[in-house]
């Protein structure tokens, strides 16, 4: 291969894409000339008139793809959507079991925190398993039949009485109140009950009656929650975690039943009791929750003193005379008890939890969540804990069964929490709560993609708003030469231009007047960022930054300190993850550079094993360039770029990704890669692959904001430093500063203007790392903060891709470093605690799909092995728990294929493949490194060397929905970057809205669009027409087919020159979904490792 340094380094003339001879015995026929794609009748859109704006070369093709079978489906192509087994969200009114209607008083509104309750009974199993185990009911094996709602649901061991059994022997003891009292009956009832003012705002839900300590409270064995039954044909939008009372919450109105509705409460008479009759035990139905739970919980009461250790040493110091007590924790004259918080589990996955409240027994929340499920259940467990110093310990369940929410009717009241013998925890212990169940087809939000109408708002509840009226620059790799990927026309006569990332960079550097600020995982001074002009090749990135901060811009980089990484006495370490972060701290050391290395630390308020734990294994994972740039009239704007790249060595690449032709010139410097120990004189270097952004416009300066609330916690003086007067923190004062621009006054794209954009940003943070999160957990959820155990947590990178994949129509394309998660649906390891919901989304998008029978289809792109040895127990580990993400969404597809009668006609792989990347070099004549002699020749640097091959290493964070919609950031897809308090990320998601199917009601041909073609382009080494259409069968079918051919050639004894890049990950997935190593071809070729991977014992937190 030529390399650089000739004339033309991209030798395919100055065509639009490159033009290579057949090789006199092509490999591969060409592909058939199809006919045109019979598109599919979406309900949403009509067809849309396609046009291909390109030339396509068909030089080199590939076998042509199976042709589908003619099927027809039961049913017309788009019947009504296949009914899941809810129970029917169009009954008027009569649930599954029979609800005794009692009489009904008015709930008061509830901005007061002392609400008034009825004790209502918890259903629930043992939970001796809690702490870290899912139920019984909801862990059973794979093989289980998930019953859906309908008659031939799976049985399990009884737990408690049916419903029906139970409430057809309830009785009431003494008198009731007339009838003429109920609501339903009595006209002059309070306008503000929801049954009789449908349609009025709602303020935050309230249990019903008054609790009063003094009052003994009786505990009510029987399974009748407080219930509020509401027409399920109304529309509810997903709302922002307004969390608190005091604060604004928009809760949606419902029209009324058709029949009356019942609004189970118990009426304010204390001789009133419910007096439970025993019957024989019935089973629960595990059914999908696949949508949102509105959640309040409120307050408990009576909880138990779980500190009595410090109860009693504090009643021992008492004893001392005078006034030594007060000396002993500070003082002893407050009383000590538990420090409760309630978590709230579907699975043993954790979707919420409240603050915790120290000192209490009687804790006041009243927390609201909102928060999107995909979890097969039988129940939803409320779990109050109490905190300590070394972590968390038990005190009680309340659990609601999934069937009581199923029908989507509020259940609400106060319920005794059950210790681990199913008894309650203390007498008169209670849990005061609502919740409320609204599937995902009641929530119109995710039914039209984005953009749809002038009110389209981004993704709710998100720390970040949605900003209007940004440009966007999207890139592939840390570079794209002229005239190596293809011309594409877009539409509105535009023409996608193909962006070069680090020259950008460089660029804005260069010309930045006033600030500069980067973060990142790595930041390397001895990167050279240009390395196709001789003029500017030379420059290293740290002689950049110090000659711009010698010209007066404040110039400050905020890198992750790698805790294994020290310069002690003169003794120093590399640092296991070699980011380099000691030697560029140095270099600047002398300079006007300002360098902050930032470790992954948390709170002083987590138990001790969790400090360690984030301090030792997570780290500041964002990567981040902030430059002012010139906004016409001498005035400065703010431009922001964030992805994938760090600035650091091995990620300079182009689409080419050559792995030997560039050891001797433009990666000379600059070799990397850790998959080979010892020797590696003429190995292949580890091509990089990744995805980045610019971002020019008011979301620019959300990137800004979040790089000072980092930089103002980092550099919070601490020790001796505190006893200083003042304290610069480095950051420029903007709003001081007429000539920058603010967000409100940056240029903005008229909303007219085909090219303007719309921007969010997203992030994984939580407090222990940005300063500016508020400290009053009631403000913060404002602010749609999560509120955890002692921090606050934006994680609203893990909202916006649930918010994406939901609204997704027709396809979706990943790329991404890792991909597990979901392990709750795996059929083992369903604790794990990877419980992100991404998989699991994308398997239900599928599925629904199927059993509306429209097509759908997803490309996932990872690497072929985590970054390192392939044979260490760390890669091993994850790449087992990817095959069980694989494995769990490929059997999800199965089953419902065979629910419509398809899985004959089709397979999993007709809608979910995934791929990786790879490429392989021919021998140059002037390449000698392959005949040279380097040890033994079973090595995998000798098998390398001889096969001239390697994985491209897929480092992107990005995902395409329906060529309208890109998220793009520094977030894998596992728990590390999701959760929000391991690893921190940043993100940031896109559209534009003249490029929509809501506006357009057909393909969209903007730059999204452009994006995904230039990167189907790269990896396959052509376009063709089907790519236009990805969700089609023929285009899925097709680039598998090519995926596969790609695989045979890589895998090959004989070495030659690979055109296309993208393959076939190296599984096999039967028909019935069931993912095995493929046969043949068990470890990966050269370098070693099991495929599927291997259960080897390992911290669990540092691989998922």
């Amino acid at each position: 291969m030529d390399n650089y340094n000739s004339q033309s380094p991209y030798p395919y003339g100055n065509y639009g894409y490159p033009h290579v001879p057949p090789p006199s015995n092509p490999p591969y026929p060409p592909p058939p000339a199809a006919a045109p794609y019979p598109y599919p009748q979406y309900p949403h859109y009509p067809p849309p008139p396609y046009s291909v704006g390109y030339t396509i070369p068909h030089t080199y093709g590939y076998p042509p793809a199976p042709s589908a079978p003619t099927v027809t489906p039961p049913g017309a192509p788009h019947a009504r959507p296949f009914e899941y087994g809810y129970l029917s969200h169009s009954h008027s009114g009569h649930l599954s079991y029979p609800y005794h209607g009692y009489p009904v008083h008015p709930m008061p509104s509830h901005p007061t925190p002392a609400p008034q309750h009825t004790i209502l009974p918890s259903n629930v199993n043992e939970v001796s398993t809690l702490e870290r185990q899912d139920s019984s009911l909801s862990t059973a094996s794979s093989s289980m039949h998930y019953d859906h709602g309908g008659h031939n649901a799976s049985s399990y061991p009884p737990v408690y009485p049916p419903v029906d059994d139970l409430l057809a022997n309830v009785h009431l003891s003494n008198s009731q109140p007339s009838a003429a009292s109920h609501p339903l009956n009595n006209p002059s009832a309070p306008a503000s009950h929801p049954l009789n003012n449908p349609s009025a705002p709602a303020s935050p839900p309230a249990p019903a009656t008054q609790l009063e300590p003094s009052v003994p409270q009786k505990y009510y064995s029987g399974p009748l929650p407080m219930t509020t039954k509401y027409n399920d044909h109304g529309t509810l939008y997903g709302v922002p975690n307004n969390s608190f009372s005091g604060g604004r919450v928009e809760i949606p109105s419902y029209p009324s039943s058709p029949k009356p509705n019942i609004y189970l409460s118990i009426p304010d008479s204390p001789n009133l009791q419910l007096v439970p009759v025993a019957s024989p035990k019935g089973s629960l139905k595990v059914l999908l929750l696949h949508g949102n739970l509105d959640i309040w919980i409120y307050e408990a009461k009576n909880l138990p003193n779980m500190d009595m250790f410090h109860k009693t040493l504090g009643d021992m110091f008492n004893r001392i005379p005078g006034n030594m007590n007060t000396k002993i924790e500070g003082h002893m004259n407050h009383k000590i008890t538990s420090d409760p918080y309630v978590s709230i589990t579907v699975t043993g996955a954790t979707l919420g939890r409240t603050y915790v409240i120290n000192n209490d027994e009687n804790p006041v929340w009243m927390q609201h969540f909102n928060v999107p499920v995909a979890h097969y259940a039988a129940e939803v467990h409320f779990v109050v804990k109490d905190n300590d110093v070394v972590g968390s310990q038990l005190i009680g369940t309340v659990a609601i069964p999934v069937e009581h929410i199923y029908g989507g009717g509020k259940v609400e009241g106060i319920f005794p929490i059950l210790g681990n013998n199913g008894k309650p925890c203390k007498a008169g212990a209670v849990l005061s709560i609502s919740i409320q169940y609204s599937p995902i087809e009641n929530l119109s939000i995710y039914h039209y993609g984005v953009g749809a109408g002038p009110e389209y708002n981004g993704v709710p509840g998100t720390y970040f708003p949605l900003r209007k009226g940004g440009t966007v620059t999207l890139y592939q790799d840390a570079h794209a030469p002229d005239g190596y990927l293809p011309n594409l026309k877009l539409e509105y006569g535009m023409q996608y231009v193909h962006g070069k990332c680090w020259h950008d960079i460089f660029d804005a550097i260069r010309q930045a007047r006033r600030l500069i600020y980067i973060a990142g995982w790595s930041v390397w001074h001895m990167v050279r960022l240009v390395r196709d002009e001789n003029s500017l090749a030379d420059y290293t990135l740290g002689e950049l930054l110090k000659s711009k901060s010698q010209e007066g811009v404040r110039v400050l980089l905020l890198v992750w300190d790698d805790p294994t990484s020290r310069s002690i006495l003169g003794y120093k370490t590399d640092g296991v993850m070699q980011t380099h972060d000691e030697e560029t701290r140095r270099f600047f050391k002398q300079s006007s550079v300002q360098v902050l290395l930032c470790p992954r630390v948390a709170g002083k308020r987590h138990s001790w094993y969790k400090q360690r734990e984030v301090e030792t294994i997570y780290t500041h994972h964002q990567k981040t360039v902030i430059v002012d740039a010139d906004a016409a009239n001498n005035n400065r704007r703010i431009i922001s770029f964030l992805g994938g790249l760090d600035l650091c060595d091995g990620r300079y690449d182009t689409p080419q990704h050559p792995i030997f032709g560039t050891l001797q010139t433009i990666h000379v410097d600059d070799y990397h890669n850790p998959t080979y120990a010892g020797n590696v004189a003429g190995c292949p270097r580890e091509p990089w692959h990744d995805l980045h952004c610019k971002i020019d416009g008011p979301a620019a300066y959300d990137v800004l904001t979040n790089f000072e609330e980092r930089w103002m916690k980092a550099s919070k003086p601490h020790g001796i430093k505190k006893l200083k007067v003042s304290y610069d923190d480095a950051l420029l004062r903007l709003g001081r500063m007429p000539d920058i621009l603010g967000a409100s006054d940056t240029p903005c794209v008229a909303d007219n203007n085909p090219e303007s954009w719309h921007v969010q940003i997203f992030r994984s943070i939580d407090s222990n790392s940005v300063k500016k999160f508020p400290k009053d957990p009631k403000e913060a959820t404002l602010k749609n903060l999560v509120c955890g155990k002692n921090v606050l947590i934006d994680m609203s990178i893990h909202t916006a891709y649930v918010k994406a994949i939901r609204s997704a129509q027709h396809f979706i394309y990943i790329e991404n470093q890792y991909f597990i998660g979901s392990s709750y649906n795996w059929s083992q390891h369903k604790d794990l605690g990877a419980n992100n919901l991404i998989p699991m989304e994308i398997a239900l998008k599928i599925a629904d799909k199927i059993r509306a029978h429209e097509r759908f289809a997803a490309y996932i792109v990872i690497p072929m092995w985590p970054e390192g040895n392939p044979t260490g127990a760390a890669t091993q580990r994850i790449l087992f728990w990817q095959h069980k993400t694989m494995q769990m969404m490929y059997e999800t597809i199965y089953k419902a294929l065979v629910e419509v009668g398809l899985e004959d006609a089709f397979s999993p792989q007709d809608f979910l493949n995934f791929y990786c990347l790879g490429n392989r070099e021919a021998l140059n004549a002037s390449d000698t490194s392959s005949t040279e002699i380097h040890g033994p020749a079973n090595t995998p640097q000798a098998l390398s060397r001889k096969n001239r091959r390697f994985m491209i290493y897929v480092h992107s964070k990005g995902m395409i929905v329906d060529d309208e919609y890109v998220i793009l950031g520094s977030a894998n897809i596992n728990q590390r970057s999701m959760e929000g308090m391991r690893d921190t990320e940043i993100a940031m998601g896109a559209y534009q809205p003249h490029h929509t199917w809501a506006r357009n009601r057909s393909s969209p041909h903007g730059q999204i669009y452009g994006y995904r073609m230039s990167l189907w382009a790269e990896h396959l080494g052509l376009i063709e027409d089907c790519f236009t259409q990805p969700e089609s069968l023929e285009c899925v079918r097709r680039v598998k087919t090519m995926s596969e051919m790609n695989w045979k050639q890589f895998a090959a004894q004989e070495v030659t020159e690979m055109r296309g890049h993208l393959l076939r990950y190296p599984v096999e997935v039967d028909r019935t979904g069931k993912v095995r190593p493929l046969p043949g071809h068990e470890s990966f070729p050269d370098v070693g490792g099991n495929i599927v991977g291997s259960f080897l014992a390992i911290q669990e937190n540092l691989t998922i």
